[in-house]
């Protein structure tokens, strides 16, 4: 067994170590349309597990980020998301960036790769776009 109180879900572990430089990552709610061809990483097994927050934070412990986006929607309609993700980027110098929910699906078929949570808060989504550690 792994000796680690980080990944230990095969797949998302191995899509975090092969992660490279301005690659984004989708940490995704249960409703956000995912790509047919692209990988999708579903955590998902019932309505609000696991939830977001927690899935954001085990990446957030392995991966160095240099920017994130979530649709511009969530500061109207989850304000509270809105807040908990930017709480968790501050102590990274990040600040999130907001486009509408269209240009953020439209973004998304460009992605590494999903992890799709059983969050039910509308626009709970994030694009972590991938840094260097030098």
């Amino acid at each position: 067994m792994r000796k680690s109180r980080t990944t230990i879900h095969p797949q998302l572990s191995r899509i975090i170590s092969e992660l490279g430089h301005t690659d984004e990552l989708f940490v995704a709610d249960a409703g956000l349309p995912i790509p047919p061809r692209a990988e999708r990483v579903d955590l998902a097994y019932r309505q609000g597990q696991p939830p977001f927050l927690d899935v954001l934070d085990v990446i957030l412990a392995e991966i160095v980020i240099e920017g994130a986006v979530m649709p511009a929607e969530v500061a109207e309609v989850s304000p509270q998301m809105l807040r908990a993700v930017q709480d968790r980027l501050d102590p990274h110098g990040i600040e999130v960036q907001l486009i509408p929910h269209v240009q953020y699906k439209q973004r998304s078929t460009g992605a590494r790769a999903f992890v799709r949570t059983g969050e039910y808060t509308p626009y709970a989504n994030v694009a972590l776009i991938a840094g260097v550690d030098y």
